[in-house]
């Protein structure tokens, strides 16, 4: 098998600390997070003019696929997530994970570039990528080019619905512990809410009893589904973080 080798550029700096929880699509969370880019990548020279771009592209590795070795034998069709991961389509048809060359493509928004002594960072929103996610190339998104009105995009064509996230009574007075102590913020409480929305859950999935755990930034999070909402049940720190 053909193969060519890469640079890794930089690394994400995101609140997913976890694949569970991750948005399937760029954009769909306004989630703040950073790249930090590596030597001799980290040069401001290179991010000249970069403020003109509202948005971009990042191309970046699937780097905590546990399942890639089984790529050595090739898979031409997967389950996607949105279709209730019971029917299979081509693997080119989809953005699985699971694919020849574990490369993804994200659409996200600039923000601004830091330089803070020898680290730059490149800070973005819309990200769908795991803290740690190896990053490839940045390029600008272009308008006229990048966005084709009337495209058909089959059974991914409308966002998908969201749910009413509540907090439970104890749930809430942790939260509000935590921002008190400065240990959260109102931001993060957020995006979380955002995450939530989405039902992190896989779509075979659907026992409104059970109790879902997620990593997101310094908190483990736990959460029931229902018909109409997300409940979360508890707040709690990771231990290594605080």
């Amino acid at each position: 098998m053909n193969s060519v080798n890469l640079p890794i550029i930089g690394s994400m700096h995101s609140p997913y600390r976890e694949k569970f929880g991750i948005p399937r699509q760029p954009n769909l969370v306004q989630v703040e997070s950073y790249i930090e880019m590596y030597e001799p990548f980290n040069d401001s020279l290179a991010f000249e003019g970069i403020e003109e771009f509202s948005h971009l592209w990042l191309i970046w590795q699937f780097h905590d696929n546990k399942h890639q070795q089984e790529l050595e034998k090739f898979r031409p069709q997967v389950r996607p997530p949105r279709l209730g991961g019971n029917k299979k389509i081509g693997v080119f048809a989809t953005r699985s994970m699971y694919r020849p060359a574990p490369i993804g493509l994200s659409v996200v928004q600039f923000k601004s570039i830091e330089k803070i002594g020898k680290a730059l960072r490149i800070y973005i929103t819309g990200s769908d990528l795991l803290d740690g996610t190896p990053i490839l190339d940045i390029k600008p998104y272009i308008q006229y080019s990048d966005a084709i009105e009337n495209a058909q995009s089959s059974y991914a064509q409308q966002e998908p619905a969201r749910k009413k996230v509540v907090w439970t009574k104890n749930a809430y007075e942790q939260r509000q512990t935590y921002l008190d102590e400065k240990k959260l913020t109102a931001q993060i409480v957020d995006e979380l809410e955002q995450v939530l929305s989405l039902d992190p859950r896989p779509a075979y999935q659907d026992d409104p009893d059970r109790v879902y755990k997620m990593k997101f930034a310094q908190f483990d999070i736990s959460f029931k589904v229902g018909d109409q909402d997300i409940e979360i049940i508890e707040c709690a720190p990771l231990l290594a973080s605080f």
